[in-house]
């Protein structure tokens, strides 16, 4: 089997960060633990679309919540009438651990909104960036992820 790589980005927010707008019909919140279900259905769709998995509810949010850098006002999430239509899950250590945006709101500016409003928050933490991993061939997300300012700053082997 061939190998996998990605590539860790990042941010600078040494320089202006635009407001994050959000498209119509979008109300974002941090993480509460009701959200959890649909936080994780929308997670599992991502990655199905994107490569990786998501374990069973249970363990997930179990992962989630116990992790040392979890803060779940560092969880965007955003929702329509119909529910959750995306999530920025970041972790104190200004990394951006997922995005994921439901694909009925894929091309409409919400990936793009809430990684402004990620890039923000972490500008008023008083950080100096912002990182995040991406698969080599997802190159929908790396068009968007450059598109806000990230830069690329090394090729990584993901493990097995």
């Amino acid at each position: 089997m061939a190998d996998t790589f990605c590539f860790l980005l990042r941010r600078d927010l040494s320089e202006a960060v635009p407001d994050a707008r959000w498209p119509a019909g979008i109300e974002w919140s941090a993480y509460r633990e009701e959200l959890a279900p649909a936080v994780h259905q929308l997670m599992q769709l991502g990655h199905l679309q994107g490569g990786g998995r998501v374990p069973a509810l249970d363990e997930w949010q179990q992962r989630f919540v116990s992790d040392p850098e979890y803060d779940p006002a560092l969880c965007f999430v955003a929702c329509d009438a119909t529910g959750v239509v995306g999530v920025a899950q970041c972790w104190t250590s200004a990394y951006i651990k997922n995005l994921v945006v439901h694909p009925r709101m894929q091309g409409r500016g919400l990936g793009r909104a809430l990684l402004l409003h990620a890039f923000s928050v972490f500008q008023q933490r008083r950080e100096g960036f912002v990182d995040l991993r991406v698969l080599e061939n997802n190159l929908r997300a790396q068009r968007l992820y450059e598109g806000v300012g990230m830069c690329v700053i090394r090729r990584e082997l993901v493990p097995d």
